[in-house]
């Protein structure tokens, strides 16, 4: 008997299914005076409040996030290059012969890699009290880390030929490793550096939102407030600067394709980025934002074995861990599932520029808003918090989705639907069959960044171990704070060794990894 097995392009439909309880849920818990409230926040988006009060406002939170954003991308950039070399295994057995320290460094850097922007944010803001440092070091810790991850990993599965002819050759250890494997690495580093500036800029506005500054204080304000036109005043300014930085990062990506990177380039844009940070000190400083002032530090109480053990009894772990994971599963399908099977429903040019509108929408709004926008309609659920977080991930896929096609050619498409097959079978079968293993080794990775976001919207959607954190944060119970941590930087860990597993075996199938390293945000 035959066995059934389940091809790459429908792996990639069938998250979509996640779809069907999720709704099924909101629908059935729908009330009809939010959807009044709904209605005017959409109706708002044509009619944005032109008041030069709200617009100044905006401007000066919009110049905040940006400025932090920009520093924060510089530093964490700058510092997870050189932890990334000194991470990576070919560097020390080049160096030393030996690679268990590339080993132990990467064990330490799992730990602030494991823990979201937010709560670094939130744990900050503990001990350093309202410094403006407190978002840009939430920043940059795990950012630093991340860099260092894709890097060192990079490096390590360099081809090592070239390596290796030179050391035989007489070479240096360490010039041996900047000639061998810098030139290949440099261009894949520019690219995801410049994503993970669109990541700063993202998680500058989240911090916002949560009372760090920025224009994602304007954005909470205004919906707290239902200030809907003075919302969207803020939005298309921050969907401007989203948009311009989009674009740049993409004409950048054509133009290394056209052109090889030269040592000249690398050194001018080091030195384009330090020029950057010491113009965005001064930046915030005509903001009132001074950077350089004293910093007052609040340790925290460290709990005694008795109050552990006290909170280690008192949490229900196992409702809180399960509706965590089944909140992770349930938006990665959303995300996963969804930008394909729209796609395929509505194959056409005008069909996929209107979805790619719709996806770069769902990109600009945070979470934790779109969260608190369905809460006016909505009871509180997981399938909500799924439904949030999901379509913000859906934005980020289904843009994925759009640049992998572009790049792969519709040849095949264009030759099945000359042969007669549907519009819809043809996008299958000539387009997204050849995507979809590149398309799942991205989706593995984002699920494990969907894990790490869970604690975004139970902060404000009041579940998972998201909110039992700030409940514990709230109440300074530092024995649960710590346990916590420790249980959510464990699962985060798990199910980032599950995705670099999964991501691995689909990478194997495709010829494009470049691009799942590059698109890491």
């Amino acid at each position: 008997m035959n066995r059934i097995s389940l091809t790459p392009p429908i792996l990639s439909l069938l998250p979509a299914l996640a779809l069907v309880p999720v709704l099924a849920v909101v629908v059935t818990s729908v009330h009809v005076g939010g959807l009044q409230l709904l209605f005017e926040f959409f109706g708002a988006a044509i009619q944005p409040s032109l008041d030069p009060t709200v617009v100044k406002s905006a401007w000066r939170g919009l110049q905040i996030t940006v400025a932090t954003a920009l520093i924060s991308w510089i530093i964490s950039t700058l510092l997870g290059i050189l932890l990334g070399i000194a991470s990576a295994s070919v560097v020390w057995q080049t160096c030393i012969g030996k690679s268990w320290p590339a080993f132990l460094i990467r064990r330490i850097l799992t730990i602030p890699r494991a823990i979201h922007e937010l709560l670094w944010g939130l744990l900050l803001l503990q001990l350093l009290g309202l410094s403006p440092w407190v978002a840009i070091l939430a920043i940059i810790i795990p950012y630093t880390t991340l860099v260092a991850r894709v890097f060192s990993d990079q490096l390590d599965t360099q081809d090592r030929r070239a390596l290796n002819a030179l050391l035989q050759a007489g070479a240096m250890p360490f010039p041996a490793l900047i000639t061998a494997l810098g030139p290949p690495i440099v261009p894949i580093l520019m690219s995801y550096g410049g994503y993970r500036l669109e990541c700063s800029l993202r998680g500058a506005t989240l911090l916002g939102v949560f009372g760090l500054g920025g224009i994602g204080t304007d954005l909470q304000l205004s919906l707290q407030s239902l200030a809907f036109k003075e919302m969207w005043t803020a939005l298309w300014m921050l969907a401007a600067v989203m948009l311009t930085l989009e674009q740049s990062i993409n004409w950048l990506r054509r133009r290394q394709r056209a052109n090889e990177t030269t040592t000249n380039q690398i050194l001018i844009t080091f030195a384009l980025m330090i020029l950057l940070m010491s113009l965005g000190l001064p930046w915030l400083k005509g903001l009132e934002i001074d950077l350089s002032s004293s910093i007052s530090w609040n340790p925290i109480p460290w709990p005694t074995l008795a109050e552990l053990i006290g909170a280690l009894n008192h949490l229900q772990w196992l409702k809180l861990i399960s509706s965590t994971i089944l909140l992770t599963l349930l938006a990665s399908g959303i995300a996963i599932g969804t930008p394909p099977l729209a796609m395929m429903l509505w194959p056409s040019r005008l069909g996929i520029e209107v979805q790619s509108l719709i996806w770069a929408l769902l990109r600009l709004i945070p979470p934790p808003l779109s969260l608190l926008l369905l809460l006016l309609s909505c009871q509180p659920s997981i399938a909500v918090a799924a439904i949030a977080l999901g379509a913000y991930n859906l934005g980020v896929m289904g843009r994925l989705l759009k640049e992998g096609l572009e790049e792969q050619g519709n040849s095949c498409w264009k030759a099945l639907q000359a042969s007669g097959a549907g519009a819809r079978s043809s996008w299958l079968y000539g387009c997204l069959s050849a995507q979809s293993p590149s398309y799942l080794a991205y989706a593995a990775y984002r699920t494990d960044v969907i894990l790490r976001e869970t604690v975004v919207v139970g902060l404000v959607g009041g579940t998972g171990l998201g909110w039992q954190l700030i409940e514990s944060l709230g109440s300074f119970n530092w024995a649960q704070v710590i346990l916590l941590l420790i249980v959510f930087a464990t699962i985060t860990l798990i199910g980032e060794s599950l995705s670099d597993y999964t991501r691995h075996r689909w990478l194997r199938s495709t010829q494009k990894p470049a691009l799942v390293l590059d698109l890491q945000s």
